[in-house]
């Protein structure tokens, strides 16, 4: 099947939901990332069920899949960026950050999302492995089994800078846990440029049987920050072809955050380079040689 290609609220965020949800599918994008966050679909504010139906009900007229992302900056904590976190030394912190990841999975099912997004956290200062390590498999205990119940898979990512900031973080995670089937992957491609040691297109090879969501934008070796396509190091033919060798069918959605200010504009951009960098990795277009897309 032919990959399928979204693009994030978080990089929408000067838009109305249904605006956003409007411009993408009149762009011909085949679905969203919906990061749930104060002014897209508020996870904490009344009535989240009937909201959530109007949404739902959005997206089936514009013909919109959805992914259900959680890395809002502020929506829990307004003075601290992605606080509180499941890593935190205070309990109660760390129950808001897994109620809230509980919130996304009830909101995901109605949704008929293919996944939910979550991230570890940063270890907090004065914090050691061990307990970090603990501390973030036993908030998210109760998340994956909900998840299992909802059938909705839980896609942790590793980010650069967390706790789990690698695919071995993620294996870890993964075996600490009993390698349970709700557990999956948000593989984001930038992360990988960044700081992976293997390439990105062999990061989605290793990554496949574990992939339940797709990121990408371009990135430079060494430094965390989502660039627009073409503006980074990234080759995407070769990673878009092990991405469909993977037979993965989720939605791949471009995470740019840091450009809502020309976000419309990006989102124009970042499609038809999608789909000719994906057109070159068909089989009868791999050469080896380098893509103009580079």
């Amino acid at each position: 099947m032919p990959l399928r290609f979204g693009y994030g609220t978080n990089g929408l965020a000067d838009l109305r939901l249904d605006d956003a949800l409007a411009l993408l599918a009149d762009l011909g994008y085949d679905g969203v990332g919906l990061t749930l966050d104060h002014m897209h679909l508020d996870p904490l504010a009344d009535d989240l069920a009937a909201r959530t139906r109007r949404v739902a009900q959005r997206l089936d007229a514009l013909g919109l899949g959805v992914t259900v992302e959680t890395g809002a900056r502020y929506v829990l904590d307004p003075r601290r960026k992605h606080g509180p976190s499941l890593l935190d030394a205070d309990p109660g912190d760390r129950a808001r950050r897994a109620d809230l990841l509980l919130r996304a999975v009830r909101v995901a099912a109605d949704l008929g999302a293919h996944a939910v997004h979550c991230f570890s956290g940063v270890t907090p200062p004065g914090t050691d492995e061990e307990t970090a390590w603990k501390r973030l498999a036993e908030a998210l205990a109760p998340v994956l089994d909900a998840a299992g119940d909802a059938g909705v898979p839980l896609a942790v990512e590793p980010e650069p800078g967390h706790l789990l900031a690698t695919l071995d973080d993620f294996h870890r995670l993964r075996r600490t846990l009993g390698d349970p089937d709700a557990l999956g992957l948000t593989l984001d491609i930038g992360h990988c440029q960044c700081l992976e040691p293997l390439p990105p297109a062999d990061c989605v090879r290793a990554a496949g049987p574990w992939l339940r969501h797709v990121q990408i934008e371009d990135m430079r070796r060494g430094v965390h920050e989502h660039l627009p396509f073409g503006d980074g190091e990234i080759d995407f033919p070769p990673v878009l072809a092990a991405l469909a060798d993977t037979g993965y069918q989720g939605l791949t959605v471009v995470e740019l955050p840091r450009h809502s200010h020309a976000g419309p504009h990006f989102a124009e951009r970042s499609l038809p380079f999608l789909r000719r960098a994906a057109a070159a990795s068909a089989p009868s277009n791999r050469s080896g040689e380098p893509s103009a897309t580079h």
